[in-house]
């Protein structure tokens, strides 16, 4: 996709040429041009982010930005191949549970200094993510570009054969016992083979042609799309501390009950199990075949939602639970700079221009693909997203009303990923009970002495 952003005046050139702080001194600005390898894993963030790189160099003849897109998991595959083939990029899309490894074996450069040299105003990120990229050494390996929350999407036409308005899906409410006014909504967009639903006499469990809630997986050590926003609303925490936790609560009895009761929807028809989750097929793709009335999605993946054919869709917030409050997870990425790199100097200036209103809210806000990490592009992007037919404050109104919880960031968290997802597919599979997770929380704390 072109972006019209391609065409700047030597007049836009020249202010985004301030907003990046000009020409650093150094090496690689003297050796002449340089090429700046680029890498990042979302198809559909590429377009923005090539706009960006051509407003950057358009400020900045000397650097060119070479982008290379991955997916998911070939992404830190190869990313991790590049650090001990010594071929790693310049600079990369980082994320929280990957940074902390990287920084500990020395792979990225810290840009504390470089940060405050060039005076870097860290108060114009949404409250927190700043904070994010500090690693347990004390020193700062990236500046956010980005922030994400969780909300609910739905089937706007399934919504109405079951005979539910929109504005009640604003206020729902759940908890452990009965799964409160929320889960007489899922069992009302579930429907069997015989077009019983799922709170009518005579729905069987054990043929559903639409499932009122759909599922992504079991979700490992994270849940951020999957049970964060339940058990977080029933008053849980992932840890003593965030972040650098030295002890894990997934054995505590508020995060038990939630997932206890979560996983009930599994029994009672709701929910899809995971034989059918772990078919291969993904949760967007059985949502737009119509098998799915709702599931609970990341903000990144809105338009991909919006984008499926024959399918209207429709945004509600996470619902309210025994706290009084919903709660989402706060998430977002930042770009790292790679230790090796041989252009130190180009990659702090495309690492700072990434991070900028110059980038964020005059290019990446007005794609409306995701919610940049600069306050001051939340309504631009609100705006954008509007335009393109999508109401997305389920999405931000957790800024609003203050319902965030920044994402657990740890030491050792790849072996708290395979402990925690071994557990909880064993629990969604209903081949264990939700007391495997006293085993796997002690496992866990062992990892901290």
């Amino acid at each position: 996709m072109k972006s019209p952003l391609r065409s700047l005046t030597v007049t836009a050139a020249a202010l985004l040429l301030a907003a990046c702080g000009g020409q650093d001194p150094g090496k690689d600005q003297a050796a002449g041009p340089v090429t700046i390898d680029y890498w990042l894993w979302d198809t559909a963030q590429q377009p923005q982010y090539q706009a960006c790189a051509d407003a950057f160099h358009k400020a900045n003849p000397q650097y060119t930005v070479k982008i290379t897109q991955y997916g998911w998991d070939d992404y830190w595959n190869t990313l991790t191949t590049a650090f001990v083939s010594g071929t790693a990029p310049d600079v990369f899309t980082g994320h929280l549970s990957q940074y902390p490894q990287f920084a500990a074996q020395g792979q990225l450069l810290p840009i504390s200094d470089l940060v405050t040299r060039d005076k870097v105003d860290l108060s114009i990120y949404q409250d927190g993510l700043a904070d994010l990229w500090v690693a347990k050494d004390g020193k700062r390996y990236g500046l956010p570009k980005d922030f994400d929350t969780v909300a609910v999407i739905y089937n706007t036409e399934k919504l109405k054969k079951a005979g539910i308005k929109p504005e009640e899906m604003a206020g729902l409410t759940w908890n452990p016992q009965d799964g409160g006014t929320y889960e007489d909504v899922i069992a009302k967009l579930t429907v069997d083979v015989n077009g019983k639903r799922g709170d009518e006499p005579g729905f069987d469990k054990k043929h559903v042609a639409t499932y009122g809630l759909g599922l992504g997986g079991a979700g490992a050590a994270f849940g951020q799309t999957e049970w964060s926003m339940y058990t977080m609303s029933n008053g849980w925490r992932y840890g003593d501390r965030n972040p650098w936790p030295t002890r894990f609560n997934y054995a505590d009895p508020k995060f038990k009950e939630t997932i206890k009761w979560f996983t009930s929807l599994i029994d009672k028809g709701y929910m899809p199990g995971m034989e059918i989750v772990s078919s291969g097929v993904s949760q967007i793709d059985v949502y737009g075949a119509g098998k799915y009335a709702m599931t609970t999605e990341g903000s990144w993946n809105t338009k991909t939602y919006w984008a499926l054919k024959g399918v209207k869709s429709a945004l509600a917030p996470t619902p309210i639970g025994p706290s009084g409050k919903r709660a989402s997870l706060f998430n977002g990425l930042a770009d790292n700079i790679s230790a090796s790199t041989d252009n130190p100097d180009a990659a702090w200036a495309w690492t700072k221009f990434l991070a900028s209103p110059a980038c964020q809210e005059e290019i990446v806000a007005k794609q409306a693909v995701v919610f940049p990490a600069v306050k001051t592009a939340t309504a631009k992007a609100e705006q954008a997203f509007a335009d393109a037919g999508i109401d997305v404050k389920p999405f931000t109104t957790h800024l609003k009303e203050g319902t965030t919880h920044l994402a657990p960031i740890a030491e050792h968290w790849a072996d708290i990923t395979s402990i925690m997802t071994e557990t909880m597919e064993s629990i969604f599979a209903r081949k264990s009970d939700v007391n495997s997770l006293d085993e796997a929380n002690n496992r866990i704390n062992a990892l901290f002495g």
